[in-house]
């Protein structure tokens, strides 16, 4: 028993170290709740290994063995690539993606990290053979050897749970990151593989009882864009322009300085007493409670600014601040001068990373690490950027140079109210999907060329009257070398002489093709004569994280280890129009750029729908990132460890005064915690239909 239990034991610890010092270094590991799951899961698999009979022993106990040593090595090759440890719906939901998509990644992830996998390996094989060559068999258990496994299992239980406890009880932070499971790269770093995928399973399991018990409430939901949006003042749809022209006569005469002076909340009328009644869980009850409470942020001497223009909204594939160069891409260097300048702009990493950084971009929602932008296929939109232009009655696009199908845009898209199209067709039947690809030059290219695709695309829209488009970007993805990346292979002479490294120059080079694209974008606006009425926004979905920490640095040329500095980024929001830059010196982000969008457009919206805040609003700028660290225009806060670190005002002392940072902090802590809530209720109990049939509005 001994010998069986050892092996079980011995090289699931030797996997947890291996991984841990290969994944991530020499940082603080927690052992204590990892060696108690190990104790007991190697008891339970001792006892049932004993109890088995020939063939069947043999089978379960290299199982057992090969399974977790595999498992763990998958782990450290997806870390590699994604900087995010691979969680179970990812691979159920992303894994043939992966596969499909990813495969140079892997096999460059695979080939950095293969020492450690030879590491990882060696134990499940050594010790069967060590063993057989000394002629150990394995055991046929007698009940004493039953009752001695049975008291090894529950010992471990005991022992986590008691680890578990005395974390609750002194408030360490593993126990809240382990319960609440919010970052599972934490959980990964600081507890292990082991920890992090009972975790991960526990929150499954917890959500799909959760699905099965509102299950006989299921309907099937009316596309977003059937629905239209609800004006705050009576309840009622957002009536349609008029058609004659004239839709501006009513406003003309209105006293221009009474416009700009009026200040209106941004939100609906909804009825609480129905909201409350509709609840039928905890979550639910916590989200009418949490509505209910916020003030709505309100207007300000921007609401309205670009009312009746169109929106062109980019997604910038693996974008960042160090793409910009005033030589090299002229075009992103321009608008990125003009127009809105946001000094303290954040693009948090999130687990799905490109799929995650869609959602919080179009949504204004924290993901809640389950592939939230697939799972929103299922759930209505009304709130997001198509049903606002819809009911003005114009047409929104989504275009993306990659496949139809991948990360399920050809459902999500569409749900939102998007009239998406793709320029290859992925694991899609032709003659279903067929019309929703775009014919563009070298779309087998990886990666494809965005300017090819704003050659192919924007024709499609460009003389309608109005349009709103989407544009996810695929140019700046990784891998960033002139043999992996095509676009950087095709501008490759453009970087030739800057004295940098080769993953630095591939980057630039790579993003060129993005600046083309945007170049060729408002060359055709400004052809068409819709430039003037055209505002252009961008913002990354993540940064370059296919670079190393180093590597990135040696692109910034700085060092970018102080706070949050490696989430630094650009926000593009630009209309030709702007004879001076706006300069905005407000902490902001991602999660904050619909309802900034919104409030420019002059939407009539509801404030308290969203995660983020209306960036040019009264309110302080807060940034949430993916382990509840926040920075807000007072603090950067680090939730491990609890580093804090207070901003000054001009005069060189601290923006919150010493007697105030402790209820500051508190306050602020709790707010992250409630936008996380929010935003994963919303999708995990479809919220928006709740609150639509409060504010009067049926399906």
């Amino acid at each position: 028993m001994l010998v069986l239990w050892g092996t079980f034991a011995g090289i699931g610890m030797w996997l947890e170290l291996v991984y841990h010092f290969s994944g991530y270094g020499w940082t603080f590991f927690n052992p204590f709740y990892v060696m108690c799951l190990i104790t007991a899961w190697s008891g339970l698999w001792t006892l049932v290994v004993g109890l088995l009979k020939k063939r069947l022993k043999k089978i379960v106990y290299y199982t057992v063995i090969w399974l977790p040593t595999l498992w763990t090595c998958v782990q450290l090759v997806y870390l590699r690539i994604f900087k995010q440890p691979l969680l179970w719906e990812g691979m159920i939901k992303g894994g043939e993606d992966a596969l499909t998509n990813y495969w140079k990644e892997a096999l460059t992830a695979v080939l950095s990290a293969l020492p450690f996998i030879i590491l990882l390996i060696l134990p499940a094989v050594a010790i069967p053979i060590f063993l057989r060559w000394y002629g150990w068999r394995m055991p046929q258990f007698r009940s004493q050897y039953v009752a001695r496994s049975v008291i090894v299992c529950l010992s471990g239980i005991v022992g986590g749970s008691a680890v578990m406890r005395f974390g609750d009880i002194a408030g360490f932070e593993y126990y809240e990151e382990y319960h609440d499971f919010y970052d599972a790269y934490a959980v990964a770093e600081e507890m292990g593989v082991m920890p992090l995928f009972q975790g991960d399973m526990a929150n499954n399991l917890s959500r799909l009882i959760d699905d099965i018990k509102r299950g006989h409430k299921e309907e099937k939901y009316v596309p977003v864009a059937a629905q239209p949006v609800i004006n705050r003042e009576n309840g009622s749809s957002s009536e349609e322009p008029p058609q004659d022209g004239t839709e501006n006569e009513n406003t003309e005469d209105m006293p221009e300085e009474a416009e700009k002076t009026e200040i209106l909340p941004h939100s609906y009328d909804i009825d609480y007493e129905v909201l409350h009644q509709l609840a039928d869980n905890k979550h639910q009850e916590w989200m009418a409670d949490y509505i209910e409470s916020q003030v709505p942020v309100n207007t300000n001497e921007y609401t309205g600014m670009f009312e009746g223009y169109n929106l062109i909204f980019l997604t910038a594939e693996g974008f960042c601040t160090y793409a910009i160069d005033e030589e090299l891409t002229p075009t992103l260097y321009k608008l990125s001068h003009s127009g809105f300048v946001c000094e303290n702009y954040y693009v948090p990493l999130w687990q799905t990373s490109t799929s995650d950084g869609e959602y919080i971009n179009m949504t204004a929602l924290i993901p809640d690490q389950m592939h939230s932008m697939k799972r929103s296929a299922e759930n209505i939109q009304p709130f997001a950027l198509p049903a606002f232009f819809a009911a003005e009655n114009v047409h929104s696009y989504a275009y993306h140079d990659n496949s139809l199908s991948y990360y399920d845009r050809h459902r999500t898209h569409p749900n939102m109210g998007y009239d998406f199209k793709a320029c290859k067709l992925g694991d899609l039947d032709e003659a279903e999907w067929g019309s929703k690809v775009f014919q563009m030059e070298g779309a087998n290219r990886w990666p494809a060329s965005d300017y090819n695709m704003m050659v192919a695309t924007v024709p499609e829209y460009v003389h309608d009257e109005r349009f709103h488009v989407y544009y996810m970007t695929v140019s700046g993805h990784m891998n960033y070398s002139f043999s992996g990346n095509a676009m950087s292979a095709k501008n490759k002479d453009a970087v030739a002489n800057l004295d940098k490294s080769e993953t630095s120059k591939a980057y630039i080079a790579c993003n060129i093709e993005l600046d083309k694209a945007l170049e060729s974008l408002i060359q055709q606006l400004d052809e068409a004569g819709q430039l003037e009425k055209t505002v252009i926004c961008l913002s990354a979905d993540h940064y370059p994280y296919g670079m190393t920490d180093e590597e990135y640095e040696e692109l910034a040329g700085k060092d970018l280890s102080q706070g949050k500095d490696k989430f630094r980024n650009t926000l593009i929001l630009w209309n030709s129009g702007m004879e001076e830059p706006v300069i905005i010196d407000k902490v902001c982000g991602s999660m904050d750029l619909l309802p900034t969008l919104l409030n420019l457009f002059g939407f009539d919206y509801d404030s308290r729908m969203y995660a983020g805040r209306d960036i040019l609003s009264d309110r302080e700028g807060m940034v949430i990132f993916n382990n509840r660290d926040f920075v807000t225009d007072s603090v950067i806060f680090i939730e491990k460890g609890d580093i804090t670190t207070w901003l000054q005002d001009e005069n060189g002392q601290d923006i919150v005064p010493d007697d105030q940072k402790d209820q500051y902090l508190a306050q602020a802590r709790q707010e992250v915690k409630d936008r996380y809530n929010f935003s994963a209720y919303v999708i995990q109990e479809n919220y928006y239909t709740d609150v639509l049939q409060a504010m009067g509005q049926t399906e």
